[in-house]
Order: C-alpha cells, then sequence, then structure tokens
C-alpha cells in the first residue's frame, strides 16, 4: 500500500488554485512510479516575494551558497506556478542525486518524477540551457511570464492571479 508524505500534502495545498489538484494527481503518479527505497518530496511550492528576497540574497550579499537565479517577483514560486523536489530515502535521508535508480527500473528516479511533469506540461528547469539548470524546479506557466505575474498581483492585490 503506498503511504503519502503529509509534508508534500501539506506544500500541495500552498500552489495556485488552479494547479493543486494537478500537482496531488501527478505526486500520486510518481509514487506509483517509484517502487524503490525513495519517495518524492516537493521541498518548495509557494513561496513570498520576501522569502525570495532572502533566497536570492543567499550567496550575493547574505553567507551560504547560490540556490536561486531569481530575485523576489521574478520566481514563478512567488505565485504558486512551481514546485521544487527532492528523495526521501528509506524515509529519512534527504537526497537530489539525480542518478540514482532506487527502483532498479533501469531510468534514474528524477527522470521518472521529470517525466510525469512534463506528460502534464509542466517546464522542467533540468532542461534549460545557458548554464543555469535547475534540476529540481518544475513550473507551469500558462504561458505567462513573471513580469505579467507580478502586475496582475499587484492591480489586485492577490497572490493567486486570474489564469
Amino acid at each position: 500500500m503506498m503511504t503519502l508524505d503529509k509534508v508534500t500534502l501539506s506544500r500541495i495545498e500552498t500552489l495556485h488554485p488552479k494547479l493543486r489538484l494537478e500537482a496531488k494527481d501527478i505526486y500520486i503518479q510518481i509514487c506509483r512510479c517509484l517502487t524503490g527505497r525513495a519517495q518524492v518530496r516537493f521541498t518548495q511550492t509557494f513561496r513570498s516575494v520576501a522569502e525570495q528576497h532572502a533566497l536570492y540574497a543567499q550567496g550575493r550579499t547574505m553567507p551560504g551558497k547560490i540556490v536561486t537565479w531569481a530575485e523576489g517577483g521574478r520566481s514563478y514560486h512567488n505565485y504558486g506556478l512551481a514546485v521544487d523536489i527532492c528523495f526521501l530515502v528509506d524515509g529519512k535521508t534527504i537526497s537530489w542525486d539525480t542518478l540514482k535508480d532506487h527502483d532498479g527500473d533501469g531510468l534514474a528516479d528524477w527522470m521518472e518524477c521529470a517525466k510525469v511533469f512534463e506528460n502534464h506540461g509542466w517546464q522542467w528547469g533540468g532542461r534549460w540551457t545557458g548554464g543555469k539548470t535547475d534540476m529540481p524546479h518544475f513550473q507551469k506557466t500558462f504561458g505567462k511570464t513573471t513580469t505579467w505575474l507580478a502586475e496582475q498581483a499587484k492591480k489586485t492585490g492577490r497572490v493567486y492571479v486570474e489564469l
């Protein structure tokens, strides 16, 4: 019997309302694909502009390693349209190993996740070019830019804009 990760389910509820059911379906499909020691966990979904600013400062004006290329307001996370993932191995160890095949089916678990997201029309940061790939990142933009989303959020005073 498949056990769903309560942390991931809770994080799905912070996504844009238009994506919540789809994201849960994606999560369940991934859980069915991964039959080994690793379970996918959604590490980041919605992130406020202030949180994004703080992450962007990391490795630049604040201590730490650079973890994002997007300033506050320029990330799809800021509008509930993005998901970052990792693996929870044996229920306790966090992994971002993109090559590991914990279920021994001949396909890296990471690629199994990417395939499910992409089958639902999500963009995968692992396919970005120009040296700025983001393997854990998936986003569904509905053809909207972050500039447009920021303008709509400012006009309406709502983070989850009409798509």
